[in-house]
């Protein structure tokens, strides 16, 4: 499963945020790891000097070996938060979308 962190013109990315990042996203995704070619995870900042709530989105974008991408976003005033919520997004839609390829 290779991860990919992606981040728009307004954040300053460091190699320290993206390894957190992918180390965390791994984590997580570990156990459908077998099912998963590629995560691509994107940050923008939809308001950018301005700080106002849920303005970061962080979307994931899981490509499911045979299957369409499954793509979630969370929303947060942080990255770390924004990251969070999609990681729980992401992690429901693939235990719906893996459980029925399962039961066929």
């Amino acid at each position: 499963m290779k991860i990919q962190v992606n981040t728009d013109k307004n954040f300053k990315d460091t190699q320290d945020f993206e390894v957190f990042v992918e180390e965390k996203v791994g984590k997580l995704l570990k156990r459908f790891a077998d099912k998963i070619t590629r995560v691509e995870i994107h940050f923008s900042d939809q308001n950018a000097q301005k700080n106002t709530p849920d303005d970061v989105y962080c979307t994931i974008e899981a490509r499911v070996d045979g299957l369409s991408p499954v793509a979630v976003t969370g929303k947060s005033s942080s990255r770390e938060k924004a990251l969070g919520d999609a990681v729980k997004k992401i992690k429901a839609a693939l235990d719906t979308v893996i459980g029925k390829l399962k039961k066929k």
